[in-house]
């Protein structure tokens, strides 16, 4: 079945690969692993040591069924497709492996190796980012340009590259797999309402008690919702607040204890109470001596 959003690239070489491939096991093409060597801009990093044991161990009984795809950088030949293969069969000890040798440039190799492991969804999301920016930055791409060539939105595409914004202790334990793409998004989130340093101790404190990715999204909601808390314009006092809160401050010195006056308008009329703080038996017989007096 033919894979969509490819264009020529990734089709063209899976297509010749079904001829290429009986033909190298027909005529034998093989080269020493040691002329093989990874390419440097391969966007996928992080190479899981457990399951490359349990691919080497495959490759010692059974021996390499699918050939790596490389092509000739001056006197070596650089993987194109398969490291992964190529990284099992050394810790195998095999001495040659079989390959299919492509012509290809820079870009194409590049462009072809990133779609390769995106569609086989071996990228985390900072490799895959980081895949994009190199088609951007080295090879003048757009992200639409991307987008098409990869088969993802174009609004994926911004959203992978955005995760570069992360400090690098964070992009550090999404790059081995301690914090997943969900956490990095929320990471993101949450860089809007701290700095750098608290965003850090927030990670730390993820990996540390295993947060989940809806655990830090409530915590970015909460953030989110006191910023705007502060930032909300507190509401103007009427002038009649204003004049009961003078009353209230005057009783106060005069009477020697807390005045407060609370108010109310409805319809025109004000209505309300007022409240006067003592502190003991004693005082409270005062502050009626007080009222009293004023009363009379």
């Amino acid at each position: 079945m033919k894979k969509s959003g490819l264009g020529r690239g990734l089709d063209a070489l899976f297509a010749d690969n079904e001829i290429e491939t009986e033909g190298s096991a027909k005529d034998g093409m093989t080269l020493r692993i040691s002329d093989i060597e990874p390419n440097k801009a391969q966007p996928r990093k992080h190479f899981d040591k457990e399951a490359l044991e349990e691919l080497a161990s495959s490759i010692r009984e059974h021996g390499l069924l699918q050939p790596i795809i490389v092509r000739k950088v001056d006197d070596k030949y650089q993987i194109i497709s398969g490291e992964r293969r190529w990284r099992a069969c050394r810790m195998a000890g095999l001495v040659e492996v079989p390959v299919i040798l492509k012509e290809l440039d820079d870009k194409q190799a590049l462009e072809i190796g990133l779609i390769e492991n995106l569609q086989r969804e071996d990228l985390n999301i900072l490799e895959e980012a980081e895949g994009y920016k190199s088609l951007i930055e080295d090879f003048g791409m757009t992200q639409e340009e991307i987008s098409k060539r990869v088969g993802k939105s174009r609004p994926v595409v911004a959203n992978a590259m955005r995760i570069l914004a992360l400090p690098e202790a964070i992009l550090s334990y999404v790059s081995v797999g301690k914090l997943t793409s969900g956490h990095a998004r929320a990471l993101l989130a949450l860089s809007k309402y701290c700095d750098e340093v608290q965003l850090i101790d927030i990670a730390n404190e993820a990996v540390d008690k295993n947060l989940s990715v809806r655990e830090l999204e409530n915590m970015a909601k909460r953030m989110e919702k006191n910023a705007e808390a502060k930032e909300k314009p507190l509401p103007e006092k009427k002038d009649e607040d204003i004049y009961f809160k003078e009353i209230a401050e005057d009783l106060s010195n005069k009477w020697g204890r807390k005045v407060k006056i609370s108010s109310a308008s409805k319809g025109g009329k004000v209505k309300g109470t007022v409240e006067f703080e003592f502190y003991d038996n004693e005082d409270f017989n005062n502050l009626l001596d007080i009222i009293s007096k004023k009363v009379r």
